[in-house]
């Protein structure tokens, strides 16, 4: 089966708002003592369905969240939400990292862990249940569930790809 990315073409008309996830603090050692670097996940957003990230590095920690934020800005995706959950259940994995999201009725919230949560939010997911298995580096945690979301269709597509009408999608 195909994969297939919900690319997203422009973003001059989006209000995108970042978060970020993680900071890493590199050490390098040298002959003339030790030089810190700085790596940043960013979660970009316009907590209406659109969401990407990115990773970015930098010898002060600002320098590597406007560069994470302008790489994010690049590899934005499409996610279905409706009614500010998601449509079916999905898994994915990247690494070492496994993740599970399940959509979840009106009031619950976002029931999510760190990395997750901060991509949730930012696509505009209110109600979900998820859970990380396996590894808990927010690098792959990040790249997982974006995975996972990219992989999510509504009905609306399915019935698309399948050429048929909503009622048959529903209706067997």
């Amino acid at each position: 089966m195909a994969k297939m990315m919900n690319r997203v073409k422009t973003t001059t008309d989006l209000e995108l708002k970042d978060r970020l996830v993680a900071v890493n603090r590199v050490t390098k050692v040298t002959k003339g003592g030790r030089t810190f670097s700085f790596s940043a996940i960013v979660v970009v957003g316009n907590e209406d369905g659109i969401v990407g990230w990115g990773l970015g590095k930098a010898s002060e920690v600002t320098a590597a969240i406007a560069k994470g934020t302008e790489v994010a800005k690049k590899n934005l995706i499409k996610v279905p939400v409706l009614n500010g959950t998601i449509p079916h259940e999905q898994e994915a994995k990247f690494g070492g990292a496994r993740v599970f999201i399940k959509p979840a009725s009106s009031g619950t919230g976002v029931t999510a862990g760190g990395a997750m949560r901060a991509v949730l939010e930012s696509v505009g997911i209110t109600d979900v249940l998820a859970k990380s298995k396996g590894s808990s580096n927010p690098h792959n945690l990040v790249k997982a569930t974006i995975a996972a979301l990219s992989e999510l269709r509504d009905a609306y597509t399915v019935a698309q790809n399948r050429k048929v009408s909503l009622d048959k999608v529903f209706n067997g």
